[in-house]
């Protein structure tokens, strides 16, 4: 990792722990200093800073695609003042210290507009049957009942890190991991549309039918992918995903409810 960039304020200075390189000459690869704050990144990188036109997240790194090569050194100078403002903001929340003279990144964005890209702040609810094959090992490989699993995978605000594997696949992390499992010992040569799994410490929801090996616990009729929608994905990076449990009640549980 690079040397840490420091932004000064009034009387402290404040060290810019991520790493931000070149990745040819039309985009940056940026390294947050921890998993929660790529996703913070993605948030906050919602409204395209000047000479951005793609923001690509993974498990560790986001990926900044420039308009022009000579757009890198502007974009490099805004991503680590917005580094260094999420920095500062996690440190308040750590009771650490802030930068001064800065607002909070949360703040910050609430008084910008979404330019017509379609995120949505509130959480998306998705309307699942717990009808999952493997509802009842995922119970036994936490030390838990099937209620409980499913209390606990509704009562989690789930948040989209990156998506992969598939167009509208979701890679949904939860803030505490406490519904980490592996994933099965043999994958399955074909997996429904809709299906609600856990593995690895995410949840997800497969688009479309497809192999795969995750622990299936539920249903969805949700569209996940429609490519007469705009977007077609109905999770995507930084998305907040809230499940509900069709069985509970919930008077939204038709799958337009999820859009």
């Amino acid at each position: 990792m690079g040397s840490p960039h420091y932004c000064v304020g009034a009387r402290v200075e404040f060290a810019v722990t991520a790493d931000i390189r070149a990745a040819g000459d039309r985009a940056l690869l940026v390294i947050p200093s921890s998993r929660a704050m790529v996703m913070d990144l993605v948030a906050a990188l919602r409204v395209r800073p000047e000479g951005v036109v793609d923001v690509l997240p993974a498990a560790e790194t986001v990926m900044v695609t420039l308009s022009a090569p000579t757009a890198a050194e502007s974009v490099r100078k805004q991503l680590n003042t917005l580094l260094a403002q999420l920095e500062s903001d996690a440190s308040v929340a750590a009771g650490g210290r802030t930068v001064p003279g800065w607002r909070p990144a949360r703040a910050d964005r609430a008084e910008q507009p979404v330019r017509g890209n379609g995120f949505r702040d509130e959480p998306i609810r998705i309307p699942v049957r717990y009808d999952g094959a493997d509802l009842i090992d995922v119970a036994r490989l936490l030390g838990l009942t099937p209620a409980e699993v499913v209390l606990q995978h509704t009562a989690t605000e789930w948040r989209c890190a990156f998506v992969g594997f598939a167009p509208g696949f979701g890679y949904l992390e939860s803030p505490d991991g406490r519904l980490t499992v592996p994933r099965r010992p043999q994958s399955r040569t074909a997996i429904p549309p809709g299906a609600v799994a856990l593995a690895g410490g995410y949840s997800a929801v497969y688009p479309r039918r497809s192999p795969g090996g995750w622990q299936l616990i539920g249903t969805t009729d949700a569209p996940l992918w429609d490519v007469d929608r705009d977007p077609p994905a109905l999770i995507r990076a930084a998305t907040r995903v809230q499940f509900v449990d069709v069985e509970a009640g919930f008077a939204g549980c038709a799958p337009e409810s999820a859009l």
